[in-house]
């Protein structure tokens, strides 16, 4: 399966709206888990499996494919990494992560 972007028809939507596909992208399992463990700067196949815990190497191979496609995660010399758009997508979950952290306390 092709990574969704923009422009194409995604699972839920087939019109292509940015928004959709980005929800279709993020949505798949262990996504988020994947950029959120890039966000401290490159990681070894191997080191990011382990900081992903119980992540089968065979998913992780997949979610790191889709990834590429959509360009939010490059493979460098020290290992995979986001892109600069993979970036502002973390900058861009900060908020939720705060709010996520607030909405904890308040169980």
């Amino acid at each position: 399966m092709s990574a969704p972007r923009p422009g194409r028809a995604v699972r839920g939507s087939r019109s292509g709206r940015p928004l959709m596909a980005a929800l279709d992208l993020l949505g798949r399992r262990w996504a988020l888990r994947v950029l959120w463990e890039l966000r401290d700067g490159p990681q070894p196949f191997r080191a990011l499996r382990e900081r992903s815990g119980g992540l089968s190497p065979s998913v992780l191979n997949a979610r790191l494919a889709e990834l590429r496609g959509a360009g939010l995660v490059d493979l460098g010399e020290a290992g995979y990494r986001l892109t600069p758009i993979g970036r502002a997508l973390g900058r861009a979950l900060e908020p939720l992560s705060g709010w996520a952290e607030r909405w904890a306390r308040e169980d």
